[in-house]
């Protein structure tokens, strides 16, 4: 089981948590970015992978590479979409988890918002700045998920 960021638009926060969360469990956390960024040198827990190119790759890296049971976290619906029907738990930056049951919808508010953008009839200001609640239900919600996906985990064979 490993642990994908989308880290390009991560919030610093969310990497911070990530990363406690990949020490304290034993588990692998991949950042995935089209730009330069390291992985904290004292966390053997952690990886960093660049991917050259245009502003999907580093989503195509991510959907192409998790695995079921795997977890990612990402503000791309349509990556969130991909990975939740290849059974990835997914969780939203702000700590909304993604499901069958969700993501479609959120997909097509996104496809219907994005429209809107582009033919003029809509102004939005992007998103409102990450702040404290926002932190905390992401941290709630990576536990949880966290928690949910090692249950299903099948067990170690014995050494």
């Amino acid at each position: 089981m490993k642990i994908w960021i989308d880290a390009d638009a991560a919030p610093q926060d969310v990497k911070e948590m990530v990363f406690r969360a990949a020490r304290r469990l034993q588990l692998e956390a991949v950042l995935v970015a089209n730009s330069w960024l390291t992985a904290p040198p004292d966390n053997p827990f952690v990886s960093a992978v660049r991917v050259a190119g245009g502003p999907d790759v580093a989503d195509r890296h991510i959907a192409d590479h998790a695995e079921p049971g795997d977890v990612a976290i990402t503000a791309d619906i349509p990556l969130a979409a991909r990975l939740v029907e290849n059974q990835v738990a997914v969780i939203d930056v702000r700590g909304e988890e993604y499901t069958e049951d969700n993501v479609s919808d959120r997909l097509a508010v996104r496809d219907l918002m994005d429209g809107l953008r582009g033919a003029g009839l809509l102004e939005t200001g992007g998103p409102r700045p990450y702040g404290p609640k926002d932190k905390q239900t992401f941290a709630a919600t990576l536990d949880r998920v966290l928690t949910r996906s090692l249950r299903r985990r099948p067990p170690h064979p014995p050494r």
